[in-house]
């Protein structure tokens, strides 16, 4: 089974933030030396206890201190920038690590409207274009120049072997988009209530190959590609596993209320955090959209999960108090599916 590892770069509490994203590189050299496919680095901007906002960064120095392990952006926020800029970073990281380089594109603003603003300053209206801000995207990729007929233009330097390219999305509208243009498809269960498996089928029915240009290999898939993107947590027990995702709820909980908290609290305080009714039923809607408790247990929640997608791969988000946490969760999945 290929299992893969998105990374958000949480800041545990007593760590830096550079604490935090030399914990990203342990996590990768894991992940590698595991069998894990992919590792791919979110982006987000200005939000309390996460370190990622610039993930092409952070996967020139991580492919600096790894081989084999395939590095991607989960997503770049494409409203937010030039194709022709992401084209190059992502040709610079492709020609620096031969077929190791995915480029993962996504619309999301990744922060607060005044980060967006910071960022961008029609982010609505490039919203609205994301169906040409992909198009554009990948004729770049692919060496074609920025439109038909134009003068050519390439995102140098072209590398021997393109990115991989993928869409992340979390509806019906981001699959169509993923299938109109031959890329392979990333949903990303974790962070949705929609009908996912429904959203896939759409992708797979509507898939279609488009005309590339002229390189060494192609890196755009010859069929429908899927991965679906869950939260998983692991530990030796349940009741352990179960701990430490109540850190994690306490811990969005704190920030919705405006209780800010630059760190995921620890288990012992965590327990202490008191929750309502209401907010005992939305933890355990929670666990029940995640891959929770011992090995067996999350192997067989994250086939089930597979299945359910009929997805070629699984990747996983793993969100807990302590990096020794974090680690040993992927650490006993890998144990089971690797």
């Amino acid at each position: 089974m290929k299992l893969s590892i998105l990374d958000q770069s949480p800041i545990m509490a007593g760590q830096t933030p550079q604490e935090a994203l030399e914990a990203s590189v342990t996590l990768a050299q894991l992940g590698e030396r595991l069998g894990y496919t992919r590792f791919w680095m979110t982006e987000h901007h200005d939000l309390a206890g996460l370190a990622s906002s610039a993930p092409e960064v952070m996967l020139s120095y991580i492919g600096a201190q790894t081989e084999s392990i395939r590095l991607g952006t989960g997503a770049v926020l494409l409203p937010h920038y030039k194709p022709y800029k992401v084209a190059e970073i992502h040709h610079t990281l492709a020609t620096l690590f031969p077929d190791r380089i995915d480029v993962g594109v996504g619309r999301a603003p990744g922060g607060s409207a005044e980060a967006t603003n910071a960022l961008s300053d029609n982010y609505l209206q490039q919203v609205y274009k994301m169906p040409d801000l992909v198009k554009q995207l990948l004729r770049f990729i692919d060496n074609m120049g920025p439109e038909e007929g134009a003068n050519p233009l390439s995102a140098a330097p072209v590398p021997d072997i393109p990115p991989e390219q993928w869409l992340l999305g979390t509806s019906e509208k981001s699959a169509r988009l993923a299938a109109e243009n031959g890329m392979a498809y990333a949903f990303g269960q974790f962070m949705s209530d929609n009908n996912g498996p429904a959203a896939v089928q759409t992708y797979r029915e509507s898939f279609q190959l488009r005309k590339r240009g002229q390189t060494l290999r192609q890196a755009s898939p010859q069929k429908p590609q899927v991965i679906v993107t869950v939260s998983a947590l692991c530990a030796e027990t349940a009741s352990k596993a179960e701990d430490l995702a109540r850190c994690n709820f306490v811990w969005s909980r704190q920030k919705d209320k405006g209780e800010e908290k630059e760190t995921i609290p620890f288990v012992d305080e965590a327990k202490k955090y008191p929750l309502t009714e209401e907010e005992e039923k939305k933890f355990e809607k929670m666990k029940r959209n995640m891959a929770l408790g011992d090995p067996a247990q999350v192997r067989d929640q994250l086939l089930e999960f597979k299945a359910q997608y009929e997805a070629e791969e699984v990747m996983i988000n793993t969100i807990a108090p302590t990096v020794e946490d974090r680690l040993e969760s992927y650490r006993l999945i890998g144990g089971q599916l690797l």
